[in-house]
This record gives structure tokens, sequence and C-alpha cells, in this order.
């Protein structure tokens, strides 16, 4: 039976973590974040990768930080036949990547050398990309810059957010692993050195970053909106109140006004313009302080006189 040391956090990585206990790789231990406070009442949680390791009687190791740790001193000690990593969130040591006999191969989202690093959905989305997909590399200490193993790529439609995007890249990434592992094994996959001069990167969102710039184009700003949604969530200054974005359509219509102006306005609908002489439609959104709100909700409790033309969002 290959032995496993499996690394990993969020639930992107919680089916991955399954699909090897439930096809025979024996799982020697978990490496995962330490639990974390979440939500308005600050729970102690646990990653969802820890929940799956618990749930299958798994050792868990949760170093704040994995170099020089008891942690990696123990997963060294357990010497695997494989480490499989997938959004573990920390860089890996060489020391600790040399502990598996075999190889050290990580599930990343993206189509690589496009978008190493932390948020590749999100940059994918945000970009207007029409596909993204998964690779399996080897590991090295040089970020996502390990020689790939496999790829498999899946559209981005427009309905996509960056959630749905990580629920269908970890079904993606779990059933490209399971076939790339035993050919891997068996020595009969040729890895492919990365392409340098095609590399780009996706460094995890910063907070300035969520902001939208109403300069852009309608379409590009929807991008936006659902390349943060659910998180970090991108916000506007909607009548100098920071409010967050969560639904918008691109209206099929053009307007001379400038960004931020109001467009139209009725009992249930709220259009802005934007940069390339667009309308953007605002269906759903969260003033800050308030519970996020339909369109409707959100006009009914107004008391704001928006006029056609006045200057709304920035």
């Amino acid at each position: 039976m290959t032995s496993v040391i499996f690394m990993g956090t969020p639930e992107f990585s919680a089916p991955i973590l399954q699909s090897l206990i439930d096809h025979d790789y024996q799982v020697l231990a978990v490496v995962t974040q330490p639990d974390r406070r979440v939500g308005r009442k600050h729970v102690l949680t646990a990653s969802p990768v820890k929940q799956v390791a618990v749930a299958n009687n798994i050792e868990v190791l949760q170093p704040e930080k994995i170099g020089g740790s008891p942690e990696m001193a123990r997963a060294i000690a357990l010497a695997p036949d494989l480490i499989v990593t997938a959004a573990f969130g920390q860089f890996l040591p060489t020391k600790l990547l040399k502990a598996a006999k075999v190889a050290a191969v990580n599930v990343h989202a993206s189509l690589l050398p496009k978008y190493r690093g932390g948020a590749p959905v999100h940059y994918a989305i945000m970009n207007g990309d029409r596909e993204t997909g998964v690779s399996i590399m080897f590991m090295e200490k040089k970020m996502d810059a390990g020689d790939v193993l496999a790829q498999r790529a899946i559209p981005i439609t427009d309905q996509d957010d960056v959630g749905s995007m990580f629920d269908k890249l970890s079904l993606l990434g779990r059933d490209l692993l399971l076939d790339t592992l035993p050919k891997l094994l068996a020595g009969e996959i040729t890895p492919v050195k990365q392409d340098e001069q095609r590399v780009t990167f996706a460094p995890t969102i910063k907070s300035d970053e969520e902001r939208i710039d109403l300069t852009m184009s309608a379409h590009m700003i929807d991008c936006k909106v659902r390349a943060l949604r659910p998180f970090p969530t991108a916000h506007i200054y909607l009548n100098g109140v920071r409010t967050k974005l969560w639904q918008v359509t691109v209206l099929d219509q053009t307007t001379d006004l400038q960004p931020g102006e109001l467009v139209s306005r009725d009992k249930h609908h709220l259009a802005i313009a934007t940069g390339e002489h667009g309308v953007l439609q605002i269906d759903e959104l969260q003033p800050a302080g308030k519970p996020k709100l339909s369109i409707t909700d959100f006009l009914n409790g107004s008391t704001d006189a928006l006029q056609v033309g006045e200057q709304v969002a920035e």
C-alpha cells in the first residue's frame, strides 16, 4: 500500500483527501493549518481537511509555521512514499519535500505556468478567462514552479464565481490526481518543464484590490464581482456608504453618462454607468453594517431621492 502524508486546509482540499482514503492509499498523517476562530461569534473551527482526517482516525499535525517545527520533524520521521499537497497555504522546506521516498506532488488550481500563486481561481475569473483547470506537478521550493505531470481544463461560464469554480476544480483535481498517481508510481509519466516565458502570477488578493474601479467596462466589473464572491467580496461606495456587490447584470445598452452616474431607477431596478459607455444593473448588495439585500428590498428601504445623471457611486 502506498503511504501518503497529505497537506491541505480549505474545502477545496477535503474531497481530494477523502479520495485518497477511499482508494486505499495509506494516509499516515494530515498536515493542516491550526484551528481558527470564524464568524461573528468567533467559534474555534477546525479546517475542512482536519474534519476529514478526524472522521477517519488519521493523525493531524497543525503547525503555525511548518519550517523547523516539531510537526515537520514528525512528518519527516514518518517517511512516506508520497507527499500530496492541495491548497495547504505555506511554503514547504526542501528538507520536508525530500522526505518523500517517491515524490512530493501538488494539486494546483490553474493551467500552469499560468497563475502561479495563492489565488489562481480568483484571477482566472477576474481576467475574463473562458477556461481554467488543474495541474498536478512536482513540488520544489520555488512557488508552483515544478515540472508538470498532468493537466485537465474546464470551462468558466458567465454564471460561475470563485465559489462554484472551487467546487468544480476540487472534483477535477481529485479525479486527475487519482488518474496520475498510479502512472507516476509505475514510472509511466514524463514530466514537462514549465515555460518560464509564459509564467503569470496570482498573488493573494489584497484588501485595496476589493474595491471596484467603475471606469472599467461593465463586463470586467461583472467578472470582478464574481471573482471575489463569496470571498473576499467586491465593493463600491454607494451614496458614500461602503457597499458590497453580490450580484450584478451587464445590460445590453450604452450611455454617455460618466462612470458612477445613475442611468435608471425604479422600484425594482438600479443601473449605473461604467467605463466604455457600459451600463451595470445592481441586483444584490450589502451596505456596511447591514444584511445582504435584493435591490428591491434596498430601494424600498431607501429614503434617498436619487436622480438620473446624479453621481451615486464611486
